[in-house]
């Protein structure tokens, strides 16, 4: 099995992270495996992780009340999964399925905010790059309404 730190090391979304850094964040992982059809976080439910997707798709929905459930992005091989463990209340924003079988580096969110209050460089850098996914993620979730809904609801 790949270490932590290796994984970190070559993903696009900690590059230029200082080693010393990338140590940090390491101690905060795990390597995790979803099965197909499997619920990953719910909407509402604390949010205490969040993800680098290495193998496999994600579906995030959001309930459409009586559209049902809306799928707002599927998430894919080397996504970030999840920013709402940074962002008060750490509440998920979507309920994220398993499209097929996931396996995903999964970083603690308890973990990660204790370090960056003692480190708010860290703190500042990953807000820096979870603003980026979060600002992403909403223009998606803007589109795919205007899917849904249309341009004039």
């Amino acid at each position: 099995m790949e270490k932590i730190k290796d994984l970190l090391m070559q993903h696009p979304f900690f590059k230029g992270l200082p080693k010393e850094r990338l140590d940090l964040l390491a101690g905060c992982g795990s390597n995790i495996h979803f099965k197909k059809g499997e619920c990953i976080f719910k909407m509402g439910e604390e949010s205490n992780h969040f993800y680098i997707v290495r193998k496999g798709r994600v579906s995030l929905e959001m309930d459409g009340a009586q559209h049902g459930p809306i799928r707002v992005q599927t998430i894919e091989e080397g996504d970030i999964l999840g920013w709402s463990w940074l962002i008060p209340p750490h509440k998920w924003s979507f309920t994220a399925f398993a499209v097929e079988d996931v396996n995903v580096t999964a970083l603690d969110g308890q973990c990660l905010r204790r370090k960056c209050e003692e480190d708010h460089d860290l703190g500042y850098e990953l807000l820096k790059r979870f603003s980026a996914v979060l600002a992403k993620r909403l223009e998606w979730t803007r589109m795919q309404l205007l899917d849904v809904y249309g341009a004039n609801a």
